[in-house]
């Protein structure tokens, strides 16, 4: 049964706008600070609005995370209790787009953008954690060709490879990005930290790997998997960059 437009949540994006845009000299921050025992991804002081997702979603299901669609990858993204949504992204230069749905899947909203600084620095290498469930921690590792493990303990390699954050109160995402990775084998690890007093709860890890993000030679493939108890290691994804 469709409910009337009035009943159904709104969506709106207050941050990336669509159009043209240039973000040379703007201060875009990605590693931010953790705050224990509860960290989640949020925008830090003075982030620029280049690096933003940002909005609000009127009417929201409460208590459900929305769904986040940035150039294709679908994660979920954590609704405030005033419907509030706000989290740090590194776009890269040229065509992006960000898609907000409402929790219910009901509403959605879509922002396209393309930025025409050719200086900025891209991802050529990202990988994506997510997961379906509230007050769970999992955590990703990477392990890179020559050894390097980026990981909540060591969120930033000698490479210039990093991971943003690492989110303890559920849903993510937590991303390890990097400018210029190096060529050879990649090993993508999940571990379920833990889930409070409910140590079997049943929470779906989705990982999705994007290679040479914004060319023509861009790649992006994701995986599911099931991690049934607190303390579980799976290797997700062992991969070859060439």
């Amino acid at each position: 049964m469709l409910l009337p437009l009035w009943a159904q949540a709104q969506v709106t994006i207050d941050a990336p706008k669509s159009g043209w845009r240039n973000s040379a000299g703007a201060s875009e921050e990605y590693t931010q600070a953790v705050n224990y025992p509860a960290a989640s991804v949020n925008l830090q002081p003075g982030q620029a609005e280049t690096a933003q997702i940002r909005g609000r979603i009127a009417g929201a299901v409460k208590g459900k995370p929305a769904t986040l669609v940035v150039n294709g990858v679908a994660m979920p993204m954590e609704v405030g209790e005033d419907g509030s949504y706000g989290r740090p992204y590194g776009f890269g230069s040229g065509s992006n787009s960000v898609e907000v749905r409402s929790p219910d899947g009901r509403s959605r909203a879509r922002t396209q953008f393309v930025d025409s600084y050719q200086g900025k620095t891209q991802a050529r290498l990202r990988v994506v954690l997510s997961w379906d469930s509230a007050g769970t921690d999992l955590d990703m590792h990477v392990v890179t060709p020559d050894g390097g493990h980026a990981w909540y303990g060591n969120r930033v390699l000698k490479d210039g490879g990093a991971l943003d954050v690492d989110v303890t109160t559920g849903y993510g995402p937590e991303i390890f990005s990097s400018a210029a990775p190096l060529k050879g084998n990649y090993h993508v690890y999940v571990n379920y930290y833990g889930s409070g007093e409910n140590t079997a709860m049943l929470t779906v890890a989705r990982i999705s790997v994007i290679t040479n993000e914004g060319t023509p030679r861009e790649k992006l493939q994701s995986f599911q998997v099931p991690m049934r108890a607190a303390g579980e290691l799976t290797l997700v994804k062992s991969f070859v960059l060439p």
